[in-house]
């Protein structure tokens, strides 16, 4: 490969995982068959014996090789040019382009662009569409738009759009963001636990906020207009719960309710840091990786800083590209101590405090 390649080690390990996120960075020559693949070819796995990595599809064509007629590695760029025009269509269309106006824009059938697009994003065409206007109808609510407005604004049809699409997504209603959580009543406790005194709390539709050494103003600044109700009984059970997801971080806390706010994008995040699984970590790039951009890094490091929900999701299994423990919104100590418990290495040369 060029003076930029990637070593073989990352590459071969992007091909045996069949990484997508590395599809467009090289292509894999199989010497043996003359042959070249993207890294996410489904193709059987050749000996890395009779493998050579190259920058691009012109590279390995001048050395003898032609394309694999199953994975298309040619087709990368077509297919990310693809995505992006679908993409600007959906921002700039008022109504909803349909599959079929889509894949015509693009020069695909309906049926391959979902699956393109889908690889690409994460999401289908029309699941996109609608995380761009739930963005927009938050942000309207930001302004402190009407809920009708802000709804019109975004492009439904009608408010009753609204609601069935994004029910269950929102954690609180329309009318909830439009006043900053007034009218929600917010449980909370300050529990003792064996990483210091741990702040929770939860609605209705479960936990809305967990932090360490944080109390009633903290809380009072992340829900300015809930009403706040302190050591409810009734939520005894779910903060038990809590506590031993803390205590243990190690077990499967699936099954613990989030009430959480976030934009579709840091929604996708949050959800991939709850896939990382326990004893294992990623680092920002890993994870932007994952996600099908590996240069939103900085991206998803903000919608890790932006989670209230710490443990539960997972942000303390991010670390630095090194291996190093990196930042951490309750410090490092903690980082290291949860990650201890799963059995994870964090590279960190942190004294034991715990």
């Amino acid at each position: 490969m060029s003076k930029n390649e990637i070593p073989f080690e990352q590459a071969w390990a992007a091909v045996t995982q069949r990484d997508r996120s590395f599809d467009g960075r090289f292509v894999t020559g199989v010497l043996t068959t003359g042959i070249y693949c993207r890294p996410s070819c489904a193709a059987r796995h050749p000996s890395p014996a009779n493998v050579r990595f190259f920058a691009t599809g012109a590279e390995a064509r001048e050395a003898g090789l032609r394309a694999c007629k199953r994975c298309l590695p040619d087709d990368v760029g077509r297919d990310e040019a693809a995505v992006l025009a679908a993409i600007d269509e959906i921002k700039a269309s008022e109504g909803r382009p349909t599959l079929d106006d889509l894949a015509e824009l693009t020069g695909y059938s309906p049926t391959h662009f979902q699956r393109v697009f889908k690889r690409a994003t994460g999401l289908s065409p029309a699941a996109y569409s609608r995380a761009l206007r739930e963005e927009r109808v938050r942000e309207a609510l930001g302004e402190e738009a009407s809920v009708t407005e802000a709804v019109y604004e975004a492009g439904y049809s009608a408010p009753s759009r609204f609601y069935d699409e994004t029910k269950g997504r929102l954690g609180m209603s329309a009318k909830d963001w439009a006043g900053g959580g007034a009218g929600r009543i917010v449980h909370w406790s300050v529990i003792e636990t064996s990483l210091g005194e741990m702040l929770v709390a939860a609605t209705d539709n479960g936990v809305c906020c967990l932090a360490f050494n944080e109390g009633e103003a903290e809380l009072r600044a992340r829900f300015p207009k809930a009403e706040l109700i302190e050591g409810s009984g009734e939520f005894r059970a779910l903060f038990d719960e809590v506590t031993k997801a803390v205590e243990d971080p190690s077990i499967n806390a699936a099954h613990i309710p989030l009430d959480v706010k976030g934009t579709a994008f840091q929604q996708k995040v949050w959800q991939a840091l709850r896939e990382i699984p326990a004893g294992e970590t990623r680092s920002y790039g890993e994870l932007a990786a994952a996600l099908g951009n590996p240069k939103a890094s900085r991206a998803v490091g903000g919608a890790n800083g932006a989670n209230n929900i710490a443990v539960l999701i997972p942000c303390h299994r991010v670390v630095q590209a090194d291996g190093s423990i990196g930042g951490y919104a309750y410090g490092p100590e903690i980082k290291a101590e949860l990650l201890k418990r799963e059995g994870a290495e964090s590279g960190s040369d942190q004294e034991e405090l715990f």
